[in-house]
């Protein structure tokens, strides 16, 4: 039996601060008056959330050291289950950042009707986070699915919040339902891998699979075992055609919890997706490589649908929250892709292709919510028609808009653009020339989706006229995620630079 020492909850800091907080946040708001407890717990959720973030950096600033020291530059504890990395790391301050921008667009946002049991959506986002950090860590079946298990509950929570709205009482049905469906098919392919493998530990399921002769032996098995897998991992990225619940989940859900939805969601089960298959069905299955081409195949296939059926869907919708939910489907598929065209000699950069645009759909997701609900709040109105005249309502909020709206579309000198160049780049370098046409194709369709926006707010007069009052926490997000859209356009390199300095393919993926 293995005990938990201080070391060990060193390694664990922030975990630990946002377990803290969210006790602390349910006590302190059932004893505040509930005219103050939304934006006094909103702040204190943000500090939860900053602190956190401090220790994540500290812990990477010490791995760094250990690693010009000629140490170890990682750290697994918990029986070897979790594993402290940069691949974990740099995905926890995406997943924590992107939180904290939520949260402080909300605030002064956020109406009644919203989120109507007084800051609950500040102190259940807490645990929402930690799940997905626990996800991005983890190095064992069962860590991970009590990491998937408890940022699906939170979020089950936080989308039926609105109890007097039946769309979001019948989003958070349909959520609950599909989230069932997937985590039943990702807990029975987990299964069939731990009975073929007789390990749940990422590693040794590696090892036993390449090294045993279970592969001859179970074949048929493990192909059921993985595919059943990726039909979950699909459902839960809402990767077509998996992907018919995300437009009802996201239109009934509170738009601070449809961004996080979008966003830390989202790029957690990515996180889990990558983490895993690299281990496994990369380095593990077969040995002619047959049965890791069909697999890698299988993912490309899904991508690619993703990218179809999204950007198609995405140019009749009128509604803006179900447009982004099509969308976020299409910008699944491309963040898929670094792993669907695999490793090989020419493409050792899976990671940086992959989280740059995670960073850079984060920013752009979150900062057009944080205007949706803007003009949602003051107008009432979630369709496109609602945007109509927002540049003489509301000129800078409108060029913020535009800015990111030209970042999902991929157009140059943007965030967006540079990660879908990489990804091409990519996939036209491992010779995958379809799925490089099908995101180019996809990429050029998108533009009439994005420039719908941009033609009601400059081309058409709204019914009112009067001007558009954002509160000063959502204008901050607003611009900081146009700044930083426009920053990750014009100077890429650093990011990249940076990103390659913290991050080692053999020591931060593969988990050892």
């Amino acid at each position: 039996m293995q005990t938990l020492t201080w070391s060990d909850a060193w390694y664990l800091t922030p975990e630990l601060i946002l377990s803290a907080f969210t006790i602390v946040l349910a006590v302190v708001d059932l004893f505040l008056p509930k005219r103050v407890s939304r934006d006094v717990v909103g702040w204190l959720a943000l500090a939860g959330l900053a602190i956190a973030a401090l220790f994540v950096v500290w812990l990477m600033l010490d791995f760094k050291s250990a690693g010009e020291a000629g140490k170890e530059a990682s750290y697994s504890q918990l029986g070897g289950s979790y594993r402290i990395d940069d691949f974990g790391s740099l995905l926890k301050l995406i997943f924590i950042g992107a939180t904290g921008f939520i949260v402080l667009s909300s605030l002064g946002s956020v109406r009644s009707e919203d989120v109507p049991i007084k800051g609950e959506l500040y102190y259940l986002v807490l645990p929402a986070v930690l799940g997905a950090m626990v996800m991005a860590s983890s190095a064992d079946l069962i860590t991970l699915f009590i990491g998937l298990e408890l940022l699906s509950i939170t979020s089950y929570v936080l989308i039926g919040a609105r109890k007097r709205s039946g769309i979001a009482s019948e989003a958070a049905f349909k959520y609950v339902v599909q989230g069932g469906v997937a985590s039943a098919f990702i807990l029975y392919g987990m299964s069939f891998l731990y009975g073929i493998a007789g390990a749940t530990n990422i590693s040794a399921i590696g090892k036993n699979l390449l090294e045993s002769s279970a592969i001859a032996d179970y074949q048929a098995l493990l192909y059921v075992s993985f595919f059943l897998l990726i039909a979950g991992f699909a459902m839960k990225l809402a990767l077509a055609p998996f992907h018919a619940w995300a437009s009802d989940v996201y239109q009934g859900a509170a738009t601070p919890v449809t961004t996080f939805l979008a966003v830390v969601a989202k790029g957690a089960a990515l996180a889990m997706v990558y983490r895993l298959f690299m281990n496994t069905a990369l380095f593990a299955v077969g040995t002619d490589g047959a049965m890791r081409d069909d697999l890698f195949l299988a993912l490309a296939v899904l991508a690619a649908a993703a990218m179809i059926v999204g950007t198609a869907g995405a140019l009749r919708q009128r509604n803006v929250k179900r447009l982004l939910a099509l969308s976020g489907v299409a910008n699944a598929g491309i963040l898929i892709t670094p792993l669907a065209i695999e490793l090989s000699d020419f493409h050792a950069s899976l990671f940086s292709e992959f989280f740059y645009y995670l960073l850079a759909y984060a920013f752009m997701n979150i900062g057009a919510f944080a205007v949706l609900t803007a003009v949602s709040r003051n107008g009432g109105n979630e369709t496109l028609s609602g945007f109509a005249g927002l540049y003489h309502r509301a000129p800078w909020t409108a060029v913020a808009m535009t800015v990111l709206l030209c970042s999902l579309a991929g157009l140059p000198v943007t965030g967006g653009f540079v990660g879908k160049l990489l990804i091409l780049f990519a996939a036209v370098q491992t010779q995958a020339y379809w799925l490089a046409a099908i995101l180019l194709a996809t990429t050029v369709v998108s533009y009439a989706v994005y420039f719908s926006f941009i033609r009601q707010m400059y081309m058409r007069s709204g019914s009112d006229d009067s001007g558009l009052r954002i509160p000063a926490p959502a204008s901050i997000t607003i611009w900081i995620c146009a700044a930083a859209t426009l920053a990750l356009g014009f100077l890429p390199m650093p990011i990249l630079d940076w990103i390659h300095s913290e991050f080692s393919l053999i020591t931060d993926f593969i988990v050892r």
